[in-house]
């Protein structure tokens, strides 16, 4: 009976050993978050894929921990983009633009891909959703390929097919019979969102005439929800916002001159706001290499500016706000930059910050495993040079090393 339970004495000490030299401890000048705080001389220990603690110090440090020494560093947590397009690719082939291009197989547009899911990992956003891909299918294939570990890129949340509204040849609906059909059909081919169209708008196309009805978007929902699915709509005007916020959406993306009444029903019923200012930008800077037609600068300006005052105005009220970019072929990398768009209306760089983080975990449902860095979380962490809760474009420009569930996917340090 002693030798028995000597083995067990002795195999639970090299098990305990074996943990702590397995872990990894991360130490940097300090840990920000969305929330505001910050903890000096901060150490996280990682075991796997998740962390184990939070501590400061040299004393947090577990005994045999293999220590990564990020002191020149400000650890945030990794990055939720609330609206991508991933699987959007342009090769840049001379001669063509995004949207005169070959066409391709969705293999060969899966393998093109990595190079938006690379650039996408060094602007620290570790999770996206992915809003509609360029062709169908493709968007499940990177995200089951970058789950298996068969690609690096984000942990993605995808729709498999975004739904239109009739007349449309592939995806249209007409009344709620017809979408609830819809629906179910997206999440048998494995949706984690569903995203629904409900109003014109998109690229050069800045109208916003809605387009779905308030039953046909609480058709969706009627199925979506109890099968654990949440429902993204699509509106960039204020009519097809207030329809969704009537039915009950749980996000609302792009919509400007959204009214007082349709806000305050927001921030009632917790719908995250995706406002995206940042996309039109792009747009504007390529309106020239993409052929846009001659004039499009000054409308993408003027949209911006309902943007930017609609969200100050939910900021203002307090409806969630979540960061989304709406990258698109080669605005990956460019993600981030919604951060000093989001400031411009009204957050401060924390406030930004957490719109990045924790507004976006809990929008996925993910707040107790993504959006901050505390144990049991998933070790999502990114290392930027400086402060970023006094100045947000530390995390727009200054991201050198980023974490991924415990790997290293990107490293700028030098070291």
């Amino acid at each position: 009976m002693r030798k028995a339970l000597g083995r067990v004495i002795l195999l639970a000490a090299i098990t305990a050993c074996s943990a702590a030299e397995a872990a990894t401890a991360l130490r940097f000048n300090k840990l920000a978050d969305g929330s505001g705080k910050s903890i000096s001389d901060a150490v996280i220990v990682v075991d796997g894929d998740k962390i184990v603690s939070v501590g400061s110090g040299a004393s947090a440090i577990p005994a045999g921990a293999t220590v990564i020494d990020l002191r020149r560093y400000t650890a945030i947590p990794g990055l939720i983009d609330a609206h991508t397009h991933i699987s959007w690719v342009w090769d840049e082939t001379p001669g063509t633009t995004p949207y005169r291009q070959a066409t391709r197989t969705v293999g060969e547009n899966v393998f093109l891909a990595q190079k938006n899911l690379r650039r996408t990992l060094e602007t620290g956003v570790t999770t996206a959703r992915d809003l509609n891909a360029q062709q169908e299918g493709a968007d499940v294939a990177l995200r089951e390929l970058i789950n298996r570990g068969a690609m690096v890129g984000p942990r993605l949340f995808v729709p498999t097919r975004a739904i239109f509204a009739s007349p449309r040849p592939v995806g249209g609906v007409s009344g709620p019979y017809e979408m609830a059909r819809m629906v179910r059909e997206v999440i048998a081919l494995g949706a984690d969102w569903i995203k629904l169209f409900a109003s014109t708008g998109g690229t050069q196309n800045l109208t916003g005439d809605a387009t779905l009805t308030v039953e046909e978007i609480k058709a969706a929902i009627e199925i979506a929800h109890p099968l654990g699915k949440k429902v993204a709509v699509h509106s960039y005007g204020p009519e097809g916002a207030k329809r969704a916020a009537l039915a009950g959406a749980d996000t609302i993306e792009h919509a400007v001159d959204i009214d007082d009444e349709t806000l305050a029903m927001m921030k009632a019923k917790g719908i995250t706001y995706i406002p995206t200012i940042d996309h039109n930008r792009f747009y504007t800077d390529n309106a020239t290499q993409f052929e846009f037609r001659q004039g499009i600068g000054a409308e993408y300006n003027a949209f911006i500016a309902k943007n930017i005052e609609t969200t100050r105005r939910a900021v203002k009220v307090g409806v969630k706000v979540g960061m989304g970019s709406d990258a698109v072929y080669t605005m990956a990398g460019e993600n981030t930059r919604e951060l000093g768009a989001l400031v411009k209306a009204g957050m401060t760089p924390a406030q930004a910050l957490a719109s990045a983080t924790t507004i976006n975990a809990a929008m996925l449902g993910k707040e107790k495993s993504l959006g901050s860095i505390a144990p049991g979380y998933f070790a999502d962490i990114v290392a930027v040079e400086g402060d970023p809760l006094t100045d947000v474009n530390v995390v727009i420009n200054n991201v050198r090393w980023v974490m991924k569930g415990g790997a290293v996917v990107v490293d700028k340090t030098g070291g």
